[in-house]
């Protein structure tokens, strides 16, 4: 994406990437690429991910602003580190008013509540529900009737017992904000498509689902219609959805506008991207329902 970007592009000399987690060095032989890689006269670097590496980049200019020189290398970040004693200290002092929202009980749950990424990723998951509910909860006295949420927004789980923001915050750490918007139900059928698409290879774009549930076959080619049945909820009971029909939907800012392969809702007609964010909207519902029993109920299934 780095590439495409510094091909597509002028006046950018430095582009620090980290989306795809990949590794770039001059002496690592497991590196995709050198440190820096050079597309014209941008310098693209990246040092994997996870504060494993460090990544070090000195660039020479020329009187003009042009770039002369960039060398560097990702330092590995080890045991054979020593920690800076003052700079430890200042951390520790600004963590602290972090520290009581973190530790602030906000909800309790009766059990543990599955979010692990090989799970969620590729099926329903008892995160995926919580999530979905959460956010389709908040905004139905709107007209919103469905809710998904890229799985990939789901990063841990949560244990039993009492629930602190740090654990939702760590589940959702990404400050997405609710956003909803209109699009037909053929929208919904391919968003669902595109979510399914890339299962095999455990990506974020699989969708955790409130107000509808679908069914979806794996042995179908990706994007050839691995989605078989959609169901929607109206009043009290389960209906197919109607491709024509204009439909209300909750998601994140992220997916909405195109993330994770939705580029379907970037155009959606009466998009608002502001809305509370994603995990206060979690914590809160918590809240509410609480002690939260974690659960599974169908609503996504495979043939």
């Amino acid at each position: 994406m780095e590439k495409a970007v510094a091909a597509a592009t002028t006046g950018v000399d430095v582009i620090v990437g980290g989306h795809s987690h990949s590794l770039l060095s001059n002496t690592d032989e497991r590196a995709e690429g050198p440190y820096p890689t050079m597309v014209g006269n941008t310098a693209i670097v990246q040092a994997r991910s996870y504060g494993k590496y460090l990544g070090e980049l000195n660039v020479t200019f020329d009187d003009d602003g042009n770039i002369i020189e960039a060398v560097g290398e990702p330092i590995l970040v080890d045991g054979s580190v020593a920690e800076n004693p003052e700079v430890k200290a200042r951390v520790a002092e600004l963590g602290k008013p972090l520290d009581e929202i973190r530790n602030n009980v906000v909800a309790a749950a009766s059990a543990a509540i599955e979010g692990d990424r090989n799970v969620c990723r590729v099926q329903e998951c008892e995160m995926g529900n919580l999530v979905a509910d959460a956010m389709l909860d908040r905004v139905k006295s709107q007209g919103v009737s469905i809710a998904i949420a890229n799985s990939g927004g789901l990063r841990a789980s949560i244990d039993a017992g009492d629930v602190t923001m740090g654990e939702v915050l760590t589940v959702l750490p990404f400050q997405n904000t609710l956003s909803t918007f209109e699009v037909s139900g053929q929208t919904v059928i391919d968003a669902l498509e595109n979510g399914v698409s890339q299962v095999e290879e455990v990506k974020g774009r699989f969708p955790q689902v409130a107000g509808l549930k679908f069914v979806w076959d794996p042995t179908v080619a990706p994007n050839e219609g691995r989605i078989q049945e959609v169901m929607v909820m109206e009043g009290d009971a389960f209906v197919p959805i109607d491709p024509a029909k204009t439909y209300m939907l909750v998601s994140n800012n992220y997916v909405r506008g195109g993330g994770d392969g939705y580029r379907m809702f970037s155009d959606a007609a009466n998009a608002y991207d502001y809305g509370p964010d994603l995990a206060d909207v979690t914590a809160e519902y918590l809240a509410k329902v609480g002690p939260y029993e974690p659960y599974l109920d169908g609503r996504i299934s495979s043939k």
